[in-house]
C-alpha cells in the first residue's frame, strides 16, 4: 500500500479531525500527520528499514484509523475552492508563471499541514490564474488560503477566493475578494 492515507472523523462536538500517513523515501521515514482540520497539525516520524516495512506500518495505520472511526471523505462530499489571481495579460507572463508555481507550492504545503485538502490543478484563463483545491471544509480552506497568500507574498490584492460543492462546480460563491466583487467566473 504505497501512497498516502488521509482520513477524517467528526468528534462529539462536530469538530472535524484528520489523520494522514505516508512513507518519505528520501529520509526512509514513516510519517504521521494529525490534528484538527484548519489548525497546524502535529507530526511524528519513525525511521524504517525499507519500503516494505513502511507499507506494513501504513497498512496498520489504516486499520487503526478505521477502528477509531476515521474514513476517507469521498470527492463528491468535498468542495472546490479556487484561489484566483487577477492578471494584467490574457495569457499570463513569465512573472505570472512564477506566481503560479510559487502559489501552488505554498498552498500544497499550507493546506496539507492543516488537513484542508489538496491542490488539484491550475490554469490560466482570460486575465486570470485559477488554482483549484479540493477541500473538506470550504470556509476554513478559504481562510487558510488568505493567510497563506499574505504570508507568502502572493499578490494578495489581486486574490479572489470562491467555493462550490464538488458536484456543483457551476455554483461558485465568493468567499473573499480584494475588491468588492460578489460574482465569480472562471
Amino acid at each position: 500500500m504505497s501512497g498516502i492515507v488521509r482520513v477524517y472523523k467528526r468528534d462529539d462536538e462536530g469538530v472535524l479531525h484528520f489523520r494522514e500517513a505516508w512513507f518519505d523515501e528520501e529520509y526512509s521515514q514513516f510519517v504521521m500527520n494529525f490534528g484538527v482540520v484548519g489548525h497546524q497539525s502535529k507530526t511524528e516520524e519513525t525511521d524504517v528499514a525499507d519500503a516494505a516495512a513502511a507499507d506494513a506500518l501504513l497498512d496498520a495505520f489504516a486499520v487503526q484509523c478505521a477502528e477509531d472511526g476515521y474514513a476517507e471523505i469521498p470527492d463528491e462530499e468535498q468542495f472546490w475552492v479556487v484561489a484566483q489571481f487577477a492578471l494584467k495579460t490574457r495569457e499570463g507572463t513569465e512573472r505570472d508563471r512564477y506566481l503560479e508555481e510559487k502559489a501552488k507550492d505554498a498552498l500544497v504545503s499550507h493546506l496539507a499541514w492543516r488537513g484542508l485538502g489538496t491542490v488539484d490543478r491550475s490554469e490560466f484563463t482570460d486575465f486570470k490564474l485559477n488554482i483549484f483545491c479540493l477541500c473538506p471544509d470550504a470556509n476554513k480552506a478559504a481562510n487558510a488560503i488568505k493567510v497563506c497568500a499574505r504570508g507568502e507574498d502572493l499578490d494578495f490584492t489581486k486574490l479572489t477566493i470562491a467555493a462550490a460543492p464538488f458536484k456543483e462546480p457551476e455554483k461558485f460563491k465568493v468567499k473573499h475578494s480584494a475588491k468588492s466583487a460578489t460574482t465569480f467566473s472562471l
